[in-house]
């Protein structure tokens, strides 16, 4: 099979979330333990730091990217889902995994994987474990996929582990409370291992400071321990919370000797993000004139922040080109959104798309008006003939939304 032939075969044969949702979610880790074995566990042979949360950990995994980048490492980045093209997910200073390695590890392993029924997001993981130990880097950032306790990365034993924050998604498999949902991503804290927290509530404070000393685990709130703030090309207002979990990551590294991290090697790291990595998609500005912003944000939490940036933003008319997936809670993200846009209503093209039509009709109950567009192209093309110089365009709901235009 060819590259593209491989990855159809990937995204068709086997369960997967970004397709399918709720079908994809496995309830073990013993799937992926076999897996590793079967290749020789390569996870064992690299050094990571695993990075969980809400919102925020793939800007998160990106910025240490980088930073480690600047200090002169091989780094590797594990992080999903992909906007364009799933090479994106799997990478090595920036630059993607080859179509090559892609075709070729699946092409030798793949009767293991039809015997086995291993999911998508299964053979990703150990495609991505397996590359980084024969390509030999000095150190991988390993994004969870979703949760923490029973995710397909929660098989490494890492240098540090990271929460960035907790907030309500994929309630249907973590739980419908904040205290649930950091239970799960908890299930990240390994024993002796230290844990940095990005933000903390209340409520889920105590579930972290509980896991961290059944697992007698060093633990650092850096939202209380960090004070100094680096400029970065990331942009967005909530980068703010990212850089401080961040830098807090980084201090514990520096203690335990094994990377030499200088403080122009952060700076360096912080501004050259997207250069170093190939970010896309956080608060990304596309033109100008108008402006056109776009971004990933899909939650209620992430929405908040950045629908309060727009709110802070100097335009003459805002106009919203909005899609969903079918799962999305409207009834809890709908009403974040202001009733003075233009709204350009749009479905991702995947299978999990809500129907534009749908969306018109549950955003009118919360006084949002526009139009239905047959595609996300469509509705972006219509919003830019429509707008004026001095207007603001924001494309989001969705990272599908966002992917399509980019």
């Amino acid at each position: 099979m060819n590259y593209q032939e491989t990855v159809n075969w990937m995204f068709n044969q086997l369960p997967m979330y970004q397709h399918q949702g709720a079908s994809a979610y496995k309830k073990d880790l013993t799937n992926t333990l076999l897996l590793t074995e079967y290749l020789g566990n390569p996870e064992k042979q690299i050094k990571c730091i695993h990075v969980a949360g809400t919102n925020g950990k793939g800007s998160t995994s990106h910025l240490l990217a980088s930073v480690l980048q600047e200090a002169g490492y091989k780094v590797g980045l594990y992080t999903s889902p992909h906007l364009k093209d799933f090479r994106e997910r799997i990478k090595i200073n920036g630059i993607d995994i080859s179509e090559n390695f892609v075709c070729d590890f699946i092409e030798k392993h793949k009767a293991f994987f039809i015997t086995n029924a291993l999911s998508f997001f299964e053979m990703t993981v150990g495609l991505a474990f397996d590359y980084f130990a024969k390509e030999k880097i000095d150190i991988a950032i390993i994004e969870v996929g979703m949760g923490g306790r029973l995710d397909s990365t929660n098989i490494i034993t890492p240098l540090v582990s990271i929460i960035t924050n907790i907030g309500l998604d994929h309630t249907q498999f973590l739980g419908n409370t904040l205290e649930s949902i950091a239970t799960e991503k908890a299930g990240i804290i390994k024993p002796m291992i230290p844990v940095v927290i990005g933000e903390y509530t209340e409520e889920t404070k105590p579930v972290f400071l509980a896991k961290a000393k059944e697992c007698n685990s060093e633990i650092y709130f850096a939202s209380n321990l960090i004070q100094e703030d680096y400029p970065s090309d990331l942009i967005g207002n909530y980068q703010v919370h990212n850089k401080k979990t961040v830098l807090q990551t980084i201090r514990v590294i520096q203690s335990q000797n094994e990377f030499k991290i200088s403080e122009e090697a952060i700076k360096n790291g912080f501004l050259n993000v997207i250069k170093n990595t190939g970010l896309q998609g956080r608060w990304q500005q596309l033109k100008e004139f108008p402006t056109v912003i776009c971004d990933t944000a899909h939650n209620k939490n992430g929405l908040q922040i950045v629908l309060k940036q727009i709110q802070n933003t100097t335009y003459n008319q805002l106009h919203i080109v909005l899609g969903f997936v079918n799962d999305k809670d409207l009834g809890e993200v709908l009403p974040l959104f202001p009733k003075n846009a233009i709204y350009y209503f749009c479905s991702p093209n995947i299978l999990r798309g809500l129907d534009a039509k749908i969306l018109e009709q549950k955003a009118a109950e919360f006084g949002l008006k526009g139009k239905v567009y047959n595609s996300v192209s469509e509705a972006y093309q219509n919003a830019l003939q429509t707008a004026e110089k001095s207007d603001f365009i924001y494309i989001g709901g969705s990272t599908f939304v966002v992917a399509e235009i980019l």
